[in-house]
């Protein structure tokens, strides 16, 4: 997951890239800065481009960050951007076959299409299932376009078992260079070393200084550093485990404990490392916010961080999960969650970035609902989604399009399109635009990407950009249920997480890609 790396550190030049190997001269090669897309670091990529194409990714170095490390899928799956699976033209399928038409007859269907399903259905009966990978800007229009049209059917949390109301913008609840430092943490949830390569670099670094790590999961792979105490139960259980870890803490202080129930051994032991030093950390992986019972393990790690000291948040899943939730990817009430949508409760779908069957928990039962619906619009670079959209709009990936991540501390970073768009491929937000303009829907006469990001509300000014403090919240009001059915929660594998990895060669043919089975997609 970071063995690329070596090729950066060898000091003679003897371990080079397989992909990039005899491609091009390293002097012909323009270098340009960008964000990557993939998981919630928000490493700093130097793409190096020849003639409009992606040839290599390199690391740019931010101490804040990434340090001077890349993950290997922000460093190979470039490949993907010029693979034969790349939507170039805009396609609309009549009499079950697939045409390709100008972007003037596919928006012009579209917008007719959603004017007569919201006519005829209401506008409870349109809804937009987003990407967390998407940029900042395409996900606030994908919101606005939404609402305008009256429908409040917005979710971006397509793993979700668990769908609570908002109360505060999750994040990783402290910095992300303070996962260096730590002198006890407890992870809850996470294949940490697979789901988060460069956050588990991090804190292998605290645990050769000392730090006492523990985990609560349920299996426990090599995480490349010593981990002192392992509760290993089903996840099922992971409240339960939480909750004896609390009780723990409880005991040890004299005080009532959030839950009544036993604390075994192991529990003592963890309660132990985090009511001891002074920097610690409690860490809600993907599993965790995946989990059926979410809200009940935010509470335990809520009150446990109130109790030893130790910051708590949410190493959150993808690029963007941070900034989806800043402009508000998700229902308001009286909207349809992830869930809902996805069995079948819309006749108008917009699919952003996404792929049903492979970026939600409902997996080949959404292909079957989704298929229920009178229209399904699917904006992604690839040709993904055929088997139940009726059109298929080609819009750029990261690399095509200038926009901005938001990363899991919070930080902002807004980066530049390093190619041209590929074929008659737009940017999403340029295309959301127009389609808003098409059905009148007011408040879209955004020139730019930065015009965009101006207009929404909530970072900071200056440098870095972050999400506001006062937007920024892990506390919970919710109650802890242990007795709630919870099946095992539905987590992306390292090279599954979105449409990028899926279709990197490169990528497809490690060890970990086999291992997890990983869906065929046409590279």
């Amino acid at each position: 997951e970071l063995s690329g790396n070596m090729i950066d550190l060898c000091p003679v030049g003897a371990l080079t890239s397989k992909p990039f190997r005899y491609s091009a001269r390293t002097w012909e090669l323009s270098r340009r800065k960008s964000v990557s897309p993939h998981d919630s670091t928000g490493a700093n990529l130097i793409v190096q481009v020849k003639n409009s194409r992606v040839m290599r990714v390199v690391p740019f170095e931010n101490e804040a960050v990434n340090e001077c490390w890349i993950a290997d899928r922000d460093r190979f799956s470039y490949e993907a951007l010029n693979g034969e699976d790349r939507l170039t033209t805009p396609m609309i399928k009549q009499g079950g076959q697939w045409k390709s038409v100008d972007w003037q007859t596919a928006l012009e269907y579209v917008a007719n299409g959603l004017k007569q399903i919201s006519a005829e259905h209401g506008a409870s009966s349109l809804g937009a299932l987003l990407s967390p990978h998407a940029t900042l800007e395409e996900l606030h229009l994908s919101v606005k376009l939404m609402q305008g049209l009256g429908s409040n059917n917005i979710d971006h949390r397509l793993r979700h078992a668990e769908f609570p109301a908002a109360e505060g913008v999750r994040y990783l609840g402290t910095s992300i260079a303070s996962l260096s430092e730590l002198q006890s943490v407890l992870v809850i949830g996470s294949s940490l070393r697979k789901e988060h390569p460069l956050f588990a670099q991090r804190i292998r670094q605290s645990a050769r200084k000392g730090c006492v790590v523990s985990s609560i999961a349920s299996a426990h792979d090599d995480w490349a550093m010593p981990v002192a105490h392992q509760f290993e139960v089903p996840a099922a259980q992971w409240v339960q485990a939480l909750a004896s870890v609390a009780a723990a803490v409880a005991l040890e202080k004299g005080i009532p404990a959030p839950v009544a129930v036993a604390a075994s051994d192991t529990a003592v032991a963890i309660a132990q490392a985090l009511m001891a030093g002074e920097r610690k950390a409690i860490l809600l992986g993907n599993g965790a916010a995946h989990h059926a019972q979410a809200s009940s393990l935010l509470a335990l790690a809520q009150w446990l961080a109130d109790q030893t000291g130790a910051s708590f948040g949410y190493l959150t899943e993808a690029a963007n999960t941070v900034g989806a939730q800043l402009v508000g990817a998700q229902p308001a009430p009286g909207g349809l969650h992830a869930g809902q949508m996805l069995g079948g409760a819309l006749k108008a779908v917009l699919l952003l970035n996404t792929e049903p069957e492979f970026d939600s928990a409902a997996g080949a039962q959404a292909v079957e609902a989704l298929g229920k619906a009178q229209m399904v619009v699917s904006l992604n670079p690839f040709k993904a989604n055929m088997a139940f959209c009726d059109v298929l709009l080609p819009v750029s990936p990261f690399s095509e399009t200038s926009g901005t991540f938001v990363n899991a501390e919070g930080r902002a970073q807004s980066f530049h399109a390093v190619v041209q768009p590929l074929g008659e491929t737009r940017p999403a937000w340029k295309v959301l635009r127009v389609l808003a303009n098409m059905l009148d829907v007011p408040g879209f006469d955004f020139t730019s990407s930065e015009d965009i990001l101006q207009s929404i509300a909530g970072l900071t000014s200056g440098a870095p950009v972050q999400v506001s403090p006062d937007r920024l919240g892990n506390r919970t009001t919710a109650a802890i249920n242990l007795n709630a059915h919870a099946d095992a929660p539905v987590v992306a594998g390292i090279y599954q997480l979105d449409g990028i990895v899926r279709r990197a060669p490169a990528l497809q043919q490690t060890a970990d890609a086999r291992a997890a089975g990983t869906p065929e997609v046409a590279a």
